[in-house]
């Protein structure tokens, strides 16, 4: 039904005068619509669904995040913000003598709540609580404890048993940090030489690769370390056929795509609607790594585009099984390129149409 409709509307379009009018009717429509919040409101109206989903993701992510403050988990999302927040707090240029009054004995509760996680629980992140545990430990020997709350949270510290084995897994000088022999030519010549391959030879991809891929991509920036994404990969013919034949933009090349993946982003990370975006942003800047490490292991991928359009919103979100807070960000088409296929040149923009230098509002 959705093809069929898009198909009339393309055909519809096709039509100078139908276009001319449609064009007409839409610039007609967003003068007022865009002019004003209020207008924007008015507009939206007709469309409620459509932002209502959003909306709904929000705020199941929020109930999720406080749901899961008494469940034990293999990650633990709440420990991860304050143990970010305390590293930032011990890097800061001056140092102060005292900091995180407000949220330390938060954070060694957490501490306290997922040293009790029995270890039933599966896939354990064990490298999160060694970190969490050493940065705590660093935090306590360097602040003073003049103040109640700190002295609370360090007894407290102290009467838990130590996590794994002596180790020093907290902010370190940045003249410590390991070099690289990668120049930036060569970094250029990888950007370059990287193209949307929509054709692929008939060969499986190793699991083993994309896990490497994935090594490079989770170590991109994210706020507060949260990492609030997951990469769902299908390799199986059938439901590469299934997932991959979802989306508009796998339309005429889809059926022999190797490996699809799905970047699914998770607003249960999050307490506060103020971060509802960030999802995107972290899972965008990771699937750019993982895009660029691809490429070193010989793979190609084309990123599938995943507009917000509620018919292919509520299928995918069934044939996945999504919880509401679980948003696609977008798709992968990833294997081994077909060396005889056609490559789009992509002509990019010009730098200076891209950047600007201390400009401000008027």
């Amino acid at each position: 039904m959705i093809g069929k409709l898009k198909r009339f509307a393309k055909t519809a379009l096709a039509n100078p005068v139908v276009r001319r009018t449609y064009n007409g009717a839409n610039r007609a429509v967003l003068e007022v619509a865009g002019s004003t919040r209020v207008g924007a409101t008015l507009y939206s109206l007709p469309g409620f669904i459509t932002h209502n989903r959003e909306q709904f993701a929000v705020l199941s992510g929020r109930r999720a995040y406080y749901r899961n403050l008494g469940r034990h988990r293999s990650n633990h999302v709440e420990l991860r913000r304050n143990v970010h927040r305390l590293e930032k707090g011990i890097l800061m240029q001056p140092r102060r003598a005292v900091f995180a009054r407000d949220y330390i004995e938060e954070t060694v509760e957490f501490y306290a709540l997922a040293m009790e996680r029995p270890t039933s629980t599966s896939n354990i992140d064990a490298g999160e609580m060694q970190w969490a545990h050493d940065v705590l430990a660093e935090y306590f020997s360097i602040v003073t404890d003049d103040d109640p709350g700190i002295a609370r949270s360090r007894q407290r510290f102290d009467s838990l048993p130590r996590y794994g084995t002596p180790s020093s897994i907290h902010p370190y000088p940045q003249k410590n940090l390991k070099r690289t022999d990668i120049t930036y030519a060569q970094m250029l010549e990888l950007a370059i030489s990287r193209r949307s391959i929509r054709w692929f030879q008939d060969q499986p991809v190793p699991r083993e690769l994309i896990d490497q891929a994935l090594m490079v991509a989770r170590q991109s920036p994210s706020a507060c370390n949260r990492l609030p994404y997951e990469f769902l990969v299908f390799d199986d013919p059938a439901q590469v056929k299934t997932i991959a034949g979802i989306p508009f933009g796998a339309a005429g090349y889809s059926h022999q795509v190797p490996t699809v993946i799905v970047v699914k982003g998770d607003l249960s990370n999050y307490f506060s609607p103020r971060d509802r975006h960030v999802p995107y942003i972290d899972a965008s800047l990771a699937t750019m790594g993982f895009i660029y490490a691809l490429e070193t292991l010989g793979l190609s991928s084309s990123v599938i585009n995943w507009p917000d359009f509620e018919p292919l919103e509520a299928k995918m979100a069934k044939t996945l099984g999504l919880k509401p807070h679980e948003r696609v960000i977008m798709l992968l088409a990833v294997g081994f390129p077909d060396p005889d296929a056609l490559v789009a040149y992509s002509q990019k923009k010009d730098i200076e149409s891209l950047r600007s230098f201390n400009r401000l509002g008027d």
